[in-house]
């Protein structure tokens, strides 16, 4: 295999809203590349990149896929592309994060007849949130509706100025058959069974191209004073000078070459290739930042330096076990090399090294700066690790995830399932590290959180897939509390006598409430010793043990203020068991005298949406009975809305808001609190409980 130098990787990513057909350009490139005998497709199941069943069942990615393939371009020079193709579903946002970690080139795909949608928002935001390099392809240019010049005034209409159309469609819709090189003013007629020939412009568009070739021109020249200069005393200027001064003005961010074709028909795929190679930087081009101790350094990629490694992907595979994806940021890394997991401070020898093709492995022995590629069996190391030389102990800033705002419980079918239930939930979050596995104290559950539906549904089917668990779901339960209103005093007693030993407990307590969020206050106001030490603990114990339980209703009971007065005990038959009986069966009467009320927990939540949907999101927090805190209009035209909501309310705002916003809203949530629900909600939450 020819061995590449870092200046010869470009690793680029494909970003874009869900079914543009970014899976389908990338079979395309595979297969121009020869990597593949033909293109397969996501609707056929054939795709050598979407292989789990659930991408295959849904006829979409949910995961990010890796292939590596040799690209000869144009310039004659031989490349390596490492191509990572995305998920555009929303919920799968972490493996589109993980995938820009390792990137240093995004190619935006755009549907030529649908535009711009919510996927393509987020995804621009996204790169240019990272400072990461950025081009457009506009494909699906032969479908009804196809617009490529359309596209690109909404590109600029949406996104600001920058954006270069440096190819042009020869046809649109069912005439798409080539593209014009606005650089080179050539076109690229493409042949129905594959392979193109360069002919001179059609008579028809040599106008309007030369026209688009000036204003491209003048553009890429206007980012350099010395070309400006020379420019505008008529020099003119090579295809070769141009590449060259635009892929400058790539890797700074200042312009975005846009590209047209077809994933589909395979129209200036190849194209596409030749200009990820010649205007996309190389791994070389762009430092990483690394933490040493106190303070950040930029490493360059170097061959020459010790290997550092970061792990952006972890996937269970049933053969070969877990598969580790990772870049290789700095050095040369060779089979059987022995790193540090900088996170867990333990060894990793890394055996065989691959390059990935989909769910194909290709062995390699070598692996240089800017690389991507995987190993097996790493024992500690998960995603988001920096695996470095013992001696240089540095780390690398995970991406940080999103956030997993729907929960499901998790029902075990039988014994078997709940035996495994443990342990594959943990190897399910190894793999995907956005879903959080917690635990539902009044059902006594496993919780899964997802960032949403779809999200949690694939988990699922893993879940049993992969590691055989069968699980049913049910809501959450919400963690309803209850108090009381008014200061009682009463007396538990406990007086059983049955041969032998009896049970004899008196105990006389006053319960007063407490400030919203106090918690629990205890009490030892016993005078003259009538209740000894031991069993005025016991006391404490029975009143914590009833409030932990909530007595008949099951409701924990919370911010109250219990004062042990008086009581008697028995020389033979008290005991620590009977002062608890009584002090738990006191503590319960003196809840239902005490006018008891029962709590709802309230979240802050926070919510940034655009300004022109605020409107909506307001009247939907008033109709979740929430008060509004605040709301802020930011520089970047988003309203920030914080508000106080009972949680029981926000159960499903992650879904909620994104189909009030096209997608287009966040939020984060945290729980401040309880406050008194109101009265006609009361005998919902009583039977709701009485059902457990």
């Amino acid at each position: 295999m020819h061995k590449h130098l870092t200046e010869q990787i470009r690793n680029v990513v494909l970003i874009g809203h869900g079914g543009v057909g970014k899976t389908t350009l990338a079979e395309a490139l595979l297969h121009h590349a020869g990597t593949t005998n033909r293109a397969g497709t996501v609707d056929d199941g054939t795709s050598a990149l979407d292989r789990d069943p659930e991408e295959i069942q849904r006829r979409s990615s949910v995961s990010l896929a890796v292939a590596s393939f040799n690209w000869k371009a144009s310039d004659g020079k031989q490349y390596r592309i490492n191509l990572l193709d995305t998920p555009g579903h929303p919920d799968f946002e972490a493996e589109v994060d993980a995938a820009l970690a390792v990137a240093d080139l995004a190619v935006l795909v755009v549907s030529a007849p649908d535009g711009l949608e919510v996927g393509s928002h987020q995804a621009w935001r996204k790169c240019k949130d990272r400072g990461l390099p950025r081009m457009v392809f506009v494909t699906r240019e032969g479908k009804y509706r196809a617009d490529f010049e359309k596209v690109v005034a909404q590109l600029t209409a949406t996104f600001g100025p920058g954006f270069l159309p440096i190819e042009l469609p020869l046809g649109e819709e069912s005439a798409f058959h080539g593209v014009a090189d606005v650089l080179s003013e050539q076109a690229h007629e493409y042949e129905p069974g594959g392979g193109h020939r360069v002919e001179p412009l059609p008579h028809e568009l040599a106008a309007h191209e030369h026209e688009v070739h000036e204003q491209v021109v003048e553009e890429i020249v206007s980012g350099d004073d010395d070309l400006l200069e020379r420019y505008l005393e008529g020099e003119q200027f090579t295809p070769i000078d141009l590449e060259r001064t635009l892929s400058g003005e790539v890797l700074a961010g200042t312009r975005f070459p846009v590209l047209v074709g077809s994933g589909a028909s395979g129209i200036g795929v190849d194209r596409l290739a030749d200009y990820i190679c010649e205007l996309g930087p190389s791994p070389a081009d762009r430092p990483v930042a690394v933490t040493a101790g106190d303070r950040t350094v930029m490493i360059r990629p170097d061959p020459g330096e010790a290997p550092l490694l970061y792990v952006f992907k972890t996937v269970s595979d049933q053969y070969v076990g877990r598969i580790s994806m990772f870049k290789v940021v700095s050095g040369t890394l060779r089979p059987d090399t022995t790193l540090r997991d900088t996170s867990s401070g333990a060894d990793e020898r890394l055996h065989a090294l691959f390059h990935l093709h989909g769910p194909e492995q290709t062995q390699t022995n070598l692996l240089v700066a800017g690389d991507i590629g995987a190993v097996t069996k790493l024992t500690n190391a998960a995603t988001g690790s920096t695996l470095t030389p013992v001696s240089q102990p540095v780390v690398i800033t995970p991406v940080a995830l999103p956030l997993a705002h729907l929960a499901l419980a998790l029902v075990p079918l039988t014994q078997s399932d709940d035996d495994k239930l443990s342990e594959a939930l943990q190897r399910l979050t190894h793999e995907d590290p956005s879903l959080v596995v917690g635990h539902d104290e009044l059902s006594r559950r496993a919780v899964l959180h997802g960032v949403g539906d779809a999200h949690l549904s694939v988990a699922l089917s893993r879940l049993e897939r992969k590691y055989g668990v069968k699980v049913t779901t049910e809501d959450v339960r919400v963690p309803y509390r209850r108090t009381i209103s008014q200061t009682v005093e009463v007396e538990g007693r406990l007086k059983k006598q049955s041969g032998g030993h009896g049970q004899f407990a008196v105990v006389d307590i006053r319960v007063s409430p407490l400030p919203r969020g106090a918690g629990f206050e205890f009490v030892d106001a016993i005078v003259g010793g009538s209740i000894p030490k031991q069993y005025v603990a016991a006391v404490r114990h029975g009143v914590e043990e009833a409030m932990a339980t909530g007595g008949t209703t099951g409701i924990p009971i919370v911010d109250v203020k219990v004062e042990c007065l008086d009581g008697k005990t028995h020389s033979v038959d008290s005991s620590d068991m009977a002062f608890k009986t009584a002090a738990a069966t006191g503590f319960q009467q003196a809840i239902e005298q005490g006018a008891p009320l029962v709590l709802e927990p309230i979240s802050l939540l926070t919510v940034r949406v655009p300004v022109e949907v605020q409107g909506d999101v307001l009247g939907d927090l008033s109709s979740r009975r929430g008060r509004i805190v605040s709301s802020i209009t930011e520089g970047d035209g988003e309203q920030v809305i914080t508000a106080e909501v009972p949680t029981p309310e926000i159960g499903r705002y992650a879904m909620d808001l994104r189909a009030m916003t096209a997608s287009r809203g966040r939020f984060s949530v945290r729980q401040i609190g309880h406050d008194v629900l109101p009265d006609h909600l009361i005998k919902g939450v009583m039977a709701e409980y009485a059902d457990r």
